[in-house]
């Protein structure tokens, strides 16, 4: 994804769930008009921090390239029914750790398959 795309990305200025039988996804409208619906995939909390793993996903439904965008999350702990707030990850580092953190996820999310195949 290019850096155009994701600061794209970073103008969104609602997110709402949906209901989905497969998977928990939600809408990101963009400043610009637009909106993406994504697939939920993970939050991570590194270093103290949450972060939101989202799948950007086309009309179908479906991801054709694999790309997953990075946020970071934040709940109201006194207001559940608050939506998240989505903030965008403008420091090069922070998003290498972040990326970094997501790959780990993966390698478990492939060994704990494996294991249950066994």
């Amino acid at each position: 994804m290019s850096r155009k795309d994701a600061d794209q990305l970073n103008k969104q200025e609602n997110m709402q769930p949906e209901e989905s039988m497969e998977e928990m996804t939600v809408t990101l409208d963009l400043d610009d008009g637009t909106s993406v619906n994504c697939a939920i995939v993970t939050i991570l909390t590194v270093r103290n921090q949450d972060y939101i793993v989202l799948l950007p996903l086309e009309e179908d439904g479906e991801n054709q390239d694999g790309y997953v965008w990075f946020y970071r999350y934040h709940e109201n702990e006194n207001d559940p029914n608050e939506e998240p707030v989505l903030e965008y990850i403008e420091d090069d580092e922070e998003f290498e750790i972040v990326a970094d953190a997501f790959d780990e996820y993966l390698d478990n999310a492939e060994f704990d398959e494996l294991m249950d195949e066994e």
